[in-house]
């Protein structure tokens, strides 16, 4: 009986993931103020497995749950509004003892679910009344969990939902009306924005909230590189070397080194030439989702397939580039490489359906 290799890939390099995250964890605890991070990342990848076993495993079509997740998460995130305890300024995590859960992790897994669907329904149908009704009801589906997640405030996380969104509408194609509306649209709030942070602050105050500033001034001034965290690692990534300092050596402080930096502290230890294994890895493990979409699936599978090629591609573009200061810090976290339970568990549930569904085609074309 023939094997199916794109499954076997996404098998050995999640496993893969699992080693490099430790050792750059471990290294992190260094520059940590939580020693605990490394036994409970151990502890987020052994419950991980077990999702992903689940969720690869399960008989019923999960994709027929995606109205009671998306709706679940939506009133978890409202809630986390009034209730949610404050950490860094934000009230983006639910505290349960030692541990903590995201929401927003899993909306995006929920977003990525429930367009699919959508998308998935309306087929090639491309007439203007098709595809109207299409776009207000994924703009609608898009914008709450993006007003709660931005009243957060996670700003990087909002993003990523709107990159999920535009990309698959992207891959389905739309009328070209629709491209130059949007771009009319967007040149219109964008520019608004502009002008009202530039020459009328308070109105812009008022109207998005206090920490606005902060978030505009994070976009707009990554490019001088200003800030002991980004200056460090741009000193760490480039005085590295082609070996890096050695294992368990990292010679400058930088926060996060556990999480949005985690690529600062790989590149630390093991320099260009760990670097470029850890990039042919990323390679061949997105070129292998994509694929399994270019195979035999059903409609909905296939823009759900998207929906992560897209997610997981532009959080490792933007994590890493943030790092050595290409595109601005967002604290947008590395897959399946940096520590954090929510995003790990979020990923491991996501790649046991992306596994169940290369097993069905793979056994419908076999």
């Amino acid at each position: 009986m023939k094997k199916n290799i794109y499954s076997t890939k996404i098998k050995i390099i999640i496993m893969l993931f699992f080693i490099i995250s430790l050792i750059s964890i471990f290294t992190s605890l260094k520059i940590s103020s939580d020693k605990s991070i490394f036994i409970k990342q151990v502890i987020f990848y052994i419950i991980g497995i077990m999702i992903l076993f689940f969720s690869y495993k399960k008989k019923n079509d999960i994709f027929q749950y995606n109205l009671f997740l998306y709706i679940s998460l939506n009133i978890i995130l409202l809630i986390l509004l009034f209730l949610g305890i404050s950490i860094n300024g934000s009230k983006c995590w639910i505290i349960i003892g030692p541990f903590s859960f995201q929401p927003s992790e899993f909306m995006k897994i929920s977003l990525i679910i429930t367009i699919s669907k959508i998308l998935g329904k309306y087929k090639n149908k491309k007439s203007f009344k098709s595809e109207f009704t299409l776009l207000i009801k994924i703009v609608f589906i898009l914008l709450i969990p993006s007003v709660l997640t931005f009243l957060e405030p996670d700003t990087g996380v909002v993003i990523i939902y709107f990159i999920i969104t535009i990309g698959m509408l992207l891959y389905r194609g739309l009328n070209k009306k629709w491209y130059l509306f949007t771009i009319f649209i967007l040149s219109i709030i964008l520019g608004s924005i502009a002008y009202l942070y530039f020459f009328n602050r308070e109105l812009l105050l008022n109207i998005l909230g206090n920490n606005i500033y902060y978030r505009l001034d994070r976009l707009l001034n990554w490019k001088d590189g200003s800030g002991y965290q980004l200056e460090n690692s741009l000193i760490t990534i480039s005085s590295s070397g082609l070996l890096g300092f050695g294992f368990n050596n990292v010679p400058l402080y930088f926060p996060e080194a556990s999480t949005d930096f985690i690529f600062t502290t790989f590149s630390s230890n093991f320099g260009f030439m760990g670097d470029i294994i850890l990039f042919m890895i990323f390679i061949i493990f997105d070129l292998t989702i994509l694929s399994i979409v270019k195979r035999k699936t059903k409609l909905e599978h296939r823009y759900f397939l998207v929906g992560v090629f897209i997610m997981i591609c532009y959080q490792q573009i933007q994590n890493i580039s943030m790092t050595i200061g290409l595109l601005p810090i967002t604290g947008i976290t590395l897959p399946f490489i940096s520590y954090g339970g929510s995003s790990l568990l979020s990923y491991m549930f996501l790649f046991g359906l992306v596994l169940k569904i290369s097993d069905e085609q793979f056994n419908y074309i076999n």
